[in-house]
């Protein structure tokens, strides 16, 4: 593996320093990013992922810790020294300016030949689809338009790093589809390296190599998609990521007769062999009986029914909504003192009050430290 093009180390951000309203936005936050990465920092509103994309490119000072861009310390750098481009959520654009001179701004100013201007401008322009717009003033165009103008200036820079603010955020949903992946392509034919901001699960899996998720300034988990999704770290992870969110249940853990149980409330009981668990989580289970189990609603399965008096195999729950979103139904059912939600991808016949059976298999329990929130086990064996 190459040397990181981008090194955060112990970073800390402080808003009003000593005051009664300290603020510490970013704490102790250590990353690197490796060339021709697609980064993506994510998190709810306040966990810190502006406030580090904002230290990276200058425009905040960082309170503590280094930050190294090919080797260069440049956290006391001016901005305009750290050969970084960034696409504003606010967009920032010049106003005196036409779109197509504030995409072009970068090059001119490097004193770019006209044509190599011309053709990247035309290029990126083609990319973001606002060929029609480059001869109009940022007053005269739409918040959607005005950002596409604004990740194009930051793209067509040749930078040691790109850093893309909610580069989307005021765009419609199919032109975002869309543009994902032209950008996606873009940045990985050129072999740049990107670092981007949002809180749209969607768009970070489908923009991001890794995805750094954020709470409350901490890094809580720095993994691939995938990785996120079936092996989290910890609660807050497991529950943050996916859509429908992981469904949470606490329960009492208990080995005897050669099987596994789960106690839930309301005397739901999960219970399973003993030996499709690992060793190593049987003796971790055996000394913490309190713990939490996840269970992501895709892998929820609806039991069929048994032919006796129609009951339902699996444990009991009474539905009480289902939604069909056009390719899946969402089928909401309350169960152990709580609601749990299972995804199919069929319509399905299920009604307000039936009474349904669920399952949940061994390779779909995540089961997290009750009071910790760190994850014990995915799957079976030992997170």
């Amino acid at each position: 593996m190459s040397d990181p093009i981008l090194e955060l180390s112990a970073l800390n951000k402080f808003y009003n320093p000593g005051s009664r309203h300290q603020v510490h936005a970013v704490r102790d936050l250590n990353l690197a990013v490796e060339p021709g990465e697609i980064i993506a920092l994510l998190g709810s509103s306040g966990c810190g992922k502006t406030s580090t994309l904002r230290i990276i490119a200058g425009f905040e000072e960082a309170s503590r810790g280094a930050v190294r861009l090919k080797g260069r310390e440049i956290h006391k750098l001016a901005p305009a020294k750290r050969n970084v481009a960034m696409a504003f959520e606010g967009y920032s654009l010049y106003p005196p300016l036409t779109v197509r001179d504030n995409i072009a701004l970068a090059l001119k100013s490097r004193r770019a030949a006209r044509e190599e201007v011309e053709k990247r401008v035309a290029e990126i322009a083609h990319l973001l689809e606002i060929e029609d717009i480059l001869n109009r003033y940022p007053s005269s165009i739409s918040g959607g338009q005005q950002q596409r103008a604004s990740l194009g200036r930051a793209l067509i820079r040749d930078a040691d790093i790109h850093l893309l603010d909610e580069p989307m955020g005021q765009l419609e949903p199919q032109l975002r589809a869309l543009l994902r992946g032209r950008i996606k392509h873009f940045i990985k034919e050129r072999g740049l390296t990107a670092i981007l901001v949002t809180h749209d699960q969607t768009e970070a899996n489908a923009l991001a190599d890794r995805i750094a998720v954020m709470e409350d300034g901490e890094l809580q988990q720095f993994d691939a998609p995938d990785q996120l999704r079936e092996r989290p770290a910890n609660l807050f992870t497991g529950a943050f990521i996916g859509e429908p969110p992981m469904n949470l249940f606490t329960a009492q853990a208990r080995a005897e007769g050669g099987a596994l149980s789960f106690s839930l409330a309301e005397g739901v009981t999960l219970s399973y062999a003993e030996d499709a668990f690992s060793p190593e989580l049987r003796a971790l289970l055996n000394q913490q009986s309190a713990v939490t189990l996840g269970i992501r609603p895709h892998a929820v399965r609806i039991a069929q029914n048994g032919a006796e008096n129609d009951v339902p195999e699996g444990a009991r729950a009474e539905v009480y909504a289902n939604q069909w979103l056009g390719d899946q139904s969402h089928v909401a059912a309350r169960f152990a003192g709580g609601s749990i939600v299972s995804v199919e991808h069929d319509r399905t016949r299920y009604a307000k009050g039936d009474v349904i059976g669920v399952e949940i298999g061994v390779d779909d329990l995540h089961i997290f430290d009750a009071n910790s929130g760190v994850a014990i086990s995915h799957g079976g064996v030992v997170a």
